[in-house]
């Protein structure tokens, strides 16, 4: 490593500049670490010089590739001792590279780090109700959405907010090109599982990222999550044969027995004599895990969207588990380009 050479090299695939690299290049050239170096991997060449003219930050073209491709690319044409990855609908906390370093510095042996990407306070309403999804402590996975103490090791991190050293990141291989979305599941699980390496949790560590701005793009996004989800059950058991990932499915199962049970039942056809009762104990039971989920977004969220956000919680629950129980069924999935 050079002299002066950056400590960080922040890498961010996108498609195109837009609003969101508008709003990110300030928040990413006023940290409070200025060691850093931001690697822009839009499809095609662009005017960098309408945006910035600070020499920290480059564009590399990629051509059409998958972000997952895109990560790879940046890696490869990157300076820093430290690999900083984010979306491009995301900005960082002033902190975010200076927590990152005291980390790397504290444990030379810690592989990497991530943390919680946040909703903006400044989101629009229907983006705020699809971001209050995944914040309860019901629904899976909140220490990715909001601070959530304490520090701790984790062998499964997303991309928005993910920073590995680099010599870890290219002993691994880089990510699996293969696979997008569900790339960095696979890096993680070859980092952790295959190469011994450690990935910390660290709540302070956190970024902004803004949700997808309405019911139908959010369902699209929760259904390539649980399409790969159910994919790597299959190929990649390790981090992904967890009870938690197989809920909604099985409430999917418990919902299609139901509708073939009053189906048989209308039609005359002998069903189970407890059937019925069953099935109205599981909906009632589900009606009161829904209250749950709404009194536990109310520590976070204005009562308007916390009630709002009650519909996309129940159809994420049923789209993520037919995807889910899709994705089992494949045994081999080709990459999209698509958000």
């Amino acid at each position: 490593m050079l002299p002066d050479a950056p400590v960080f090299s922040v890498i961010i695939p996108f498609k195109a500049p837009g609003p969101y690299l508008v709003e990110s290049l300030p928040h990413l050239l006023a940290l409070r670490e200025p060691r850093f170096e931001v690697v822009l991997l839009p499809d095609e060449p662009f005017d960098l010089a309408a945006y910035t003219n600070d020499p920290r930050v480059r564009a590399v073209p990629t051509g059409a590739v998958s972000p997952a491709v895109k990560r790879d690319r940046g890696a490869e044409r990157s300076l820093g001792e430290f690999l900083a990855f984010i979306d491009d609908d995301a900005y960082p906390d002033p902190a975010w590279l200076t927590v990152a370093l005291v980390a790397f510095e504290d444990n030379p042996r810690l592989s990497a780090v991530g943390g919680p990407a946040v909703t903006p306070p400044d989101d629009p309403f229907w983006a705020r109700a699809s971001g209050a999804v995944f914040v309860s402590r019901l629904t899976g996975f909140p220490e990715r959405y909001r601070p959530t103490p304490p520090s701790r090791d984790v062998d499964d991190w997303p991309t928005v907010n993910l920073i590995v050293r680099r010599a870890a990141f290219f002993a691994v291989g880089g990510f699996d090109t293969a696979c997008w979305p569900g790339e960095d599941t696979k890096f993680c699980l070859d980092l952790v599982h295959k190469k011994g390496g450690t990935i910390r949790y660290l709540p302070e560590l956190f970024v902004w990222h803004h949700r997808r701005p309405g019911l139908r793009k959010h369902l699209r996004q929760v259904g390539n999550y649980g399409l790969h989800r159910g994919h790597f059950v299959r190929v990649h058991p390790e981090t992904s044969r967890r009870l938690r990932y197989f809920l909604p499915a099985l409430w999917v199962l418990f919902l299609a027995a139901a509708v073939l049970h009053g189906l048989a039942a209308l039609a005359g056809v002998p069903v189970l004599p407890l059937g019925g009762p069953l099935i109205c104990l599981g909906l009632a039971a589900y009606a009161v895990f829904l209250l749950g989920i709404w009194a536990d977004l109310l520590r976070f969220e204005p009562a308007s969207v916390a009630l709002a956000a009650m519909p996309f919680v129940a159809l994420t629950h049923v789209w993520y588990g037919v995807r889910f129980l899709y994705g089992l069924t494949k045994t081999k999935l080709i990459s999209s380009l698509g958000r």
